[in-house]
């Protein structure tokens, strides 16, 4: 379920096909983030998971759709 609702926010916000995501979808070769869309991510992520904003070594280590699933399921589980 947490990989459904980031697939459908990582398509808004990187204007992509949510089809497209995979577990594997890296945010700076495959979406071309930069670090003004990480912070634009970390905040849709806030308001949609109701997470705190991620600290830069958090966001450091998040590099792939995957990453970010696993780190929201240890906050929101």
């Amino acid at each position: 379920m947490i990989f459904e609702k980031l697939a459908a926010l990582v398509a808004e916000q990187f204007n992509v096909d949510a089809d497209g995501i995979t577990m594997d979808t890296s945010f700076t070769d495959d979406l071309n983030a930069d670090s003004v869309d990480i912070v634009d991510l970390s905040m849709a992520l806030e308001e949609e998971f109701g997470i705190d904003e991620l600290d830069e070594e958090q966001a450091s280590s998040i590099t792939t759709v995957g990453d970010l699933v696993r780190f929201l399921q240890s906050k929101v589980d």
